[in-house]
């Protein structure tokens, strides 16, 4: 069985290794769209602006269904492979350059094994947590660090892995990434056995992220479940929406009335971008801008109001025009 998540419940997510702390709300969607993933045991593919809070998303599911986050951002140059394990193909020649001058307890043979140059990738991790650590650890010259986990984490808890803006790949990607997550496995050069779901783990919950930047291919999107994230469309839902959010993060340092100024300065100026077919400011301007008054001025209001007058347009403008 798998239990629903309370929506509209604030969730406080910790910093996890290179992601900050930070705040998530649920809603029903999201909630519905994490729980369809689960069950159908699929991909769950999340569109959206850029900071709507796709990635956030993993790492809010990881939080509140007790598992590990695992994070990987895509680039241009991303493959397949380099999701399921690494090769130091560099390592490995430098070992072979230095074989006769530095001695070793190691035969030249043990000490250029191909095995000791092999790194678990993030597939490897969220599928079989033992043996990647085990790799990483003992048999890898090239020591890497698993990642990290919440306290008293068993790996029978499962896992949840954030592939994050895939649309920057290219096709390959995500066809050869859906082959690995039907066959729940993957074979790995000079291993004996394919990596493999452990026994007794749940499959992972896998979140994709797209900024739509490129078309993903239509047996991908067929395989995976969909959520759009988006913020809401009319003026006053939006501002509700941006000053709760605003609330979650800044408390009392940051008052209903200087959230509310921001929010309406925001949604002016997400009208006129769309207008000019320019980037839109969406709500990580909206919190980068509170932070920045929070942190520049504390709880003083009044500060607060003065300072935002001068700096708005730096976080809102995204054409960087000096007179907006």
């Amino acid at each position: 069985m798998i239990s629903d998540i309370r929506i509209d419940q604030p969730i406080k997510l910790p910093r996890c290794g290179t992601w900050p702390a930070s705040v998530h709300l649920f809603d029903q969607p999201s909630a519905d769209a994490v729980l369809a993933a689960l069950a159908a045991e699929r991909p769950l593919l999340v569109r959206g602006e850029p900071g709507v809070g796709k990635s956030q998303l993993a790492r809010a599911a990881a939080q509140v269904l007790g598992r590990l986050f695992v994070g990987s951002v895509v680039h241009s140059r991303s493959e397949a492979q380099d999701l399921q394990w690494e090769y130091d193909a560099v390592a490995r020649l430098g070992e072979a350059q230095v074989l006769a001058s530095v001695p070793s307890a190691l035969t030249p043979h043990e000490r250029l094994d191909p095995r000791r140059y092999l790194i678990p990738g993030p597939l490897w991790w969220v599928f079989d947590w033992e043996s990647a650590r085990v790799q990483s650890a003992h048999h890898s010259l090239c020591k890497s660090s698993p990642p990290a986990a919440p306290d008293g984490w068993q790996p029978a808890q499962g896992s949840v892995l954030l592939i994050d803006e895939i649309d920057k790949a290219e096709a390959d990607l995500p066809n050869s990434l859906l082959e690995t997550l039907g066959n729940g496995a993957f074979p790995v050069p000079w291993l004996a056995e394919p990596v493999g779901l452990h026994p007794g783990c749940p499959p992972p919950l896998v979140v994709i992220t797209t900024n739509e930047e490129r078309e993903l291919p239509a047996a991908f999107l067929r395989r995976c479940m969909v959520h759009k994230l988006q913020l809401p469309a009319e003026p006053a839902e939006l501002a509700a929406c941006l000053v709760r959010r605003g609330g979650e993060h800044f408390g009392a340092d940051c008052t209903a009335a200087v959230r509310t100024l921001v929010a309406e300065q925001l949604i002016q100026d997400r009208t006129r971008a769309r207008d000019l077919g320019r980037p839109a400011p969406g709500q990580a301007e909206y919190l980068d801008i509170l932070r920045a008054l929070v942190n520049a001025r504390g709880p003083d209001e009044v500060g607060q109001r003065a300072l935002f007058t001068r700096i708005a347009r730096f976080a809102l403008d995204k054409s960087g025009g000096a007179n907006s």
